[in-house]
């Protein structure tokens, strides 16, 4: 699946019509006849994924089925050239005292022993060289002075310059061309030993980076169901989540030319792992040769695109060696250490020197380190949602979070149109059915039972989880770029889903955004106000990702769940750009006279950061006032809700009145007297008493003042 494939037709084709005929066997049947030959080897799940070269997750994973396929699923044809033909072209770009410099290395298939003519152009600089009879490949250097760079989003403009690259016979006809649009870009990861460990920052054009990714996954069961106006769409929703990396996850697939170019242009940079996953693979033939055959196609299809800043050798196979009981069931089979530290690095050494490589994900960086340290490289954290509350989050300070998240189900919308339940229960078939984590139910009450009121029906489960998700994922994140320069980045597991199940996505199977993406957007923000607890007291922390320095003033302010302030401080912000400033609390405010009943709430320039003394489930909050108006706009909806008291986590789903409906703004907190606006795209002809009541607007104290008055 991870390869293309070019066969001499010549020898079989014969005058007239010729039948081409393509036969596929069973690919679960191959796989499980290479394991039976192989043997076995340890795997999260029992399919043989990991002994054919194929998309892993269509063996199903803990977010989605089980759907094995097989055939052409990539573009096919019969192509005739003569003399000579470019069989590959490999731009490699790299930036250096204001000079960018792209070697463009050309393999050749060739007939004749003619002398061609290989000519390259990019940015107005054009060289040309003579490849001499018999040679198959050569390499056209150009050197470009001051050239527009490409820069990640929120860094700069993305740049990019069209390549040109010509294949000329001696009497100068044209014989094959090749057009890419580049980028001038530089980038490599810096892993140089500090006091704290081994940092893991990448560095692009010499500026480190702040990740603000999310991990993706095939956007589809059925990949060739995905056009470019769906990555389009995928993408700008992860652009507009303010983030600015994706990590193409290895159980999935070698992500497309459509797919690299939307990144490309938005200025999102990419990971891409090789593709293995969570299981040890045979190192034998005929899987060795199909690696090696993939790895160097796909670095070679992919090294044009300046989104593209590293490769991962694997997703958590070295991981899974040390830490789930590999080496007993091993017996001394090879595993895939070979690839992951030989292998590929090499690969990549030879066909693209320019990006770096990182053996798994997570990695330490050395063998004698165990591989998911926290202070060295990369790290996942799985114990919160499997095992912890996730308040955790708090107890690591790593060096770069590659993998962390919390589940929620899909939109209502989308479980309605997927779904035949009837009633819809958080235990009824079909939701049992699309939800593939293990115990996934049991850590979702285990994660309300933590922190809010039970739930009287389906409508509140739906809303608490999806709270919880949106918190969980907020708070983590925050203590991680608090912890800036410490660590350098975190990439949430996931974007996007396949089909529509329960999973830790932000945006479902049927595309639409879960509350959680709404609280992305926020804590991925350039500029972060967060309260942090800090060796026993509370700390401001204010984040600046930007490119000027945040200079403003800023308020903090003790108050009563009824609004009345009981002890204040004034702070002055003045945060460089691309750093963080952490700020003790007064003893007066960060303690409570009465948790239930206090709360803590910081400003500055429109941004906030709340700090709760007890959980939802244990305030003492009053009976919820609030007033609510829908009135019709051009293309939907304007809702404004007005406060009487404390309303804590206001949330409107106008799906549930129309499938087609979003809206701009989820999970508001708001103080008594203030008001919030709602932008409802949806069908002019919904009920405006609908949109303005339970199940459509929803807030956390309305569950906990009916759990009271029961």
């Amino acid at each position: 699946m991870h390869r293309g494939y070019r066969l001499d037709a010549l020898p079989h084709l014969r005058p007239g019509d010729n039948r081409l005929s393509v036969r596929f066997d069973s690919a679960y049947a191959y796989a499980s006849a290479l394991r039976d030959r192989l043997g076995a080897r340890p795997s999260a799940y029992e399919d043989p994924f990991n002994f054919i070269r194929k998309m892993a997750c269509n063996f199903g994973w803990d977010w989605g089925p089980n759907g094995v396929t097989a055939g052409i699923w990539q573009p096919i044809g019969l192509h005739a050239w003569g003399v000579a033909r470019l069989a590959g072209v490999r731009p490699l770009v790299t930036v250096d005292n204001r000079v960018g410099r792209v070697a463009v290395h050309v393999d050749l298939e060739r007939v004749g022993d003619e002398p061609l003519t290989l000519s390259a152009a990019v940015a107005g600089v054009r060289r040309e060289v003579t490849v001499p009879a018999g040679e198959r490949a050569a390499v056209v250097n150009l050197e470009v002075r001051d050239p527009a760079l490409w820069w990640p989003r929120g860094y700069g403009e993305q740049a990019r310059h069209v390549l040109d690259v010509t294949l000329r016979a001696a009497g100068d006809a044209t014989l094959d061309t090749w057009q890419r649009r580049i980028g001038f870009r530089s980038v490599r990861l810096d892993t140089t030993p500090d006091a704290d460990g081994t940092p893991f920052t990448l560095v692009v054009n010499d500026q480190p980076v702040f990740v603000r990714g999310v991990n993706w996954i095939p956007d589809d069961t059925f990949v060739t169901r995905v056009t470019r106006e769906r990555y389009a769409e995928r993408l700008a929703q992860a652009y507009d989540a303010n983030v600015n990396l994706l990590r193409v996850w290895g159980g999935g697939r070698y992500e497309s030319d459509d797919f690299y170019d939307v990144a490309d242009e938005m200025g999102l940079l990419v990971v891409q792992d090789f593709l293995f996953a969570c299981a040890a693979y045979p190192e034998e033939e005929p899987i060795a040769g199909e690696v090696s055959s993939e790895a160097r196609a796909q670095v070679t299809r992919l090294a044009s695109h300046p989104s593209l800043v590293g490769w991962i050798g694997s997703n958590e196979n070295i991981w899974g060696y040390h830490d789930w009981g590999w080496p007993d069931e091993l017996a001394g089979r090879t595993w895939g250490e070979g690839y992951y530290l030989d292998v590929l690095p090499a690969i990549v050494a030879e066909l693209d020197p320019t990006r770096p490589y990182w053996p798994s994900s997570p990695y330490s960086g050395r063998p004698d380190v165990h591989p998911n340290d926290p202070a060295h490289g990369s790290m996942h954290i799985w114990d919160v949602w499997n095992q912890r509350d996730y308040v955790h989050y708090r107890d690591y300070r790593p060096r770069f979070v590659a993998e962390f998240g919390y589940q929620a189900p899909a939109a209502y919308a989308t479980l309605r149109r997927a779904l035949r339940d009837d009633p819809l229960a958080h235990d009824s078939p079909g939701m049992r059915h699309h939800q593939k984590a293990i115990d996934g139910d049991a850590k979702l009450q285990r994660g309300l039972d933590a922190h809010l009121p039970p739930p009287r029906d389906f409508d509140d489960w739906h809303y608490l989880t999806q709270v919880n998700q949106a918190r969980a994922i907020a708070l983590g994140i925050e203590h991680f770029r608090s912890l800036r320069p410490l660590c350098m980045g975190a990439i949430v597991w996931q974007l996007n889903d396949c089909w529509p199940v329960t999973s830790w996505a932000f945006v479902d199977g049927d595309g639409r955004r879960k509350p959680a993406w709404y609280a992305l957007r926020r804590v991925y923000a350039d500029r972060l106000l967060t309260i942090q607890p800090r060796d026993g007291a509370l700390v401001l922390v204010a984040v600046n990702d930007g490119a000027q320095p945040w200079i403003a003033p800023a308020s903090v302010t003790r108050m009563a769940i009824s609004g009345e302030a009981r002890a204040k401080t004034a702070v002055d912000l003045v945060v460089p750009p691309h750093s963080a400033l952490t700020l003790p609390l007064p003893g007066d405010l960060a303690s409570a006279d009465d948790p239930r009943d206090e709360l803590l709430v910081a400003s500055a320039n429109g941004e906030r950061a709340w700090w709760f003394f007890a959980e939802d489930k244990d305030v003492a909050y009053p009976p919820p006032a609030y007033d609510a108006t829908a009135e019709p706009v051009p293309d939907g909806w304007r809702v404004t809700v007005r406060a009487g008291t404390i309303l804590r986590d206001l949330a409107l789903f106008p799906d549930r009145l129309d499938p087609s409906a979003s809206v701009d703004e989820q999970l508001v907190t708001l103080l008594p007297g203030e008001s919030v606006t709602f932008t409802v795209r949806a069908r002019p002809d919904l009920d405006p008493a609908a949109l303005t009541a339970r199940p459509v607007l929803r807030f956390v104290n309305d569950v906990s003042s009916c759990e009271r008055e029961e």
